[in-house]
């Protein structure tokens, strides 16, 4: 056996462990063949995805609070780890595929736009208005690795991979996550149909059990870090969180975590599907509208929200003028499309350009536009 093939051995004999459910790494299917690499397929993956560059912009992108400067409140960045992390120890303890885990949960969350949930809302008006079609920021998240990144040419990520990003909504919250095989003809289906009905798409299932660890790691990753965000920020005290929910969930971070990982485990294993025991799902479910209540709807005022949506407006007509008048100087061709391939150009259109722009931005880039053009 030659040393190539011995180190290539060795990233696959974690998979003699495997559940009979897991994703095994000769499953893994992509839609350009690639040369051959010691590394097992979905840990490729996760090595496209740290080292582009929409993974740095990360660490300048809004998980729940813009304009609260508090080095310890959350960034996009750490969320991303977060689930990482919750999502892998499910996974080893139902040995399932991490390496496939640590890559959906890594990208999950790129499609987002500055200001989190506030500028996905505004940049999906503008894609109505301008495209007649939705902006979401998982089917974002996919166009821009196939279609985006790596200067236009896309990663030529795993359609396993993919199809987590796409499934990942960690706003739609069930008791039980159950697979569904598709074949990558039926990925891409459901992926264009996306644009145009989003109220289906929210409800798609990941076609990996790995898929849907990540799905439900997704709320285990936000859920209690933004009310320890929220309290120290000085929103509302511990002592507010309700009684009915904290008799099961806990009431910090680390005890919510454990208590729902630890439900995961148990009663998902050995099972064909990810489910949560009905108290701790009625908690967590509980516990999502209070934060609903007390924290998202209050993360930004009426006033700033106006202000972001007018400027994120301005700013996609002064970036469309710039693209129809070949306006060289401006900054989406200085720092976007003067270096996307030909291919990017020939087959985009030009608003689509331009949202592909703004999604990407991080939160100061998209400020100082806006204080720039109001």
């Amino acid at each position: 056996m030659s040393s190539f093939d011995k180190m290539k051995e060795n990233f696959l004999k974690i998979e003699e462990t495997y559940s009979k459910y897991a994703t095994k790494s000769s499953e893994a299917v992509r839609f350009q063949s690639i040369d051959d690499d010691i590394r097992a397929p979905f840990f490729r993956d996760v090595d496209r995805i740290i080292h582009a560059l929409s993974y740095t912009r990360y660490a300048d992108k809004t998980q729940v609070y813009s304009f609260k400067k508090n080095d310890h409140i959350s960034e996009r960045m750490l969320h991303v780890q977060l689930v990482s992390k919750v999502a892998r120890t499910i996974g080893r303890a139902l040995n399932l595929n991490c390496d496939l885990i640590e890559a959906i949960a890594l990208g999950h969350d790129v499609g987002h736009t500055p200001l989190g949930h506030a500028g996905e809302a505004i940049l999906n008006e503008i894609s109505l208005s301008e495209l007649g079609e939705y902006f979401a920021h998982n089917i974002q998240g996919v166009r821009h690795y196939m279609e985006v990144e790596n200067y236009g040419e896309g990663l030529n990520l795993s359609v396993q991979v993919l199809d987590g990003i796409m499934c990942h909504n960690g706003e739609m919250l069930s008791n039980v996550y159950t697979p569904v095989k598709k074949s990558k003809e039926e990925f891409l289906e459901q992926y264009k149909n996306s644009y145009h009905d989003l109220v289906t798409s929210s409800h798609h299932h990941p076609m990996t059990l790995e898929g849907c660890v990540v799905r439900i790691s997704d709320i285990v990753g936000y859920i209690g870090r933004d009310i320890e965000d929220a309290i120290q920020l000085g929103l509302f005290e511990r002592s507010e969180l309700p009684k009915e929910i904290t008799d099961v969930l806990g009431n910090t971070n680390s005890e919510i975590m454990n208590t729902i990982i630890l439900d995961i485990i148990e009663n998902s294993m050995d099972k064909p599907y990810i489910a949560l025991s009905d108290d701790v799902y009625h908690a967590l479910f509980q516990l999502k509208r209070f934060n609903g209540e007390n924290i998202y709807s209050k993360s930004m005022t009426k006033e700033d929200y106006e202000y972001y949506r007018n400027g994120m407006k301005k700013l996609y007509h002064v970036y469309l003028d710039d693209i129809k008048s070949n306006n060289n100087n401006s900054i989406i061709y200085r720092i976007f499309l003067n270096s996307q391939s030909q291919r990017y150009l020939d087959n985009t259109k030009d608003e689509r350009k331009v949202i592909d722009f703004i999604a990407g931005m991080t939160d100061d880039l998209f400020i100082s536009e806006v204080r720039r053009v109001r």
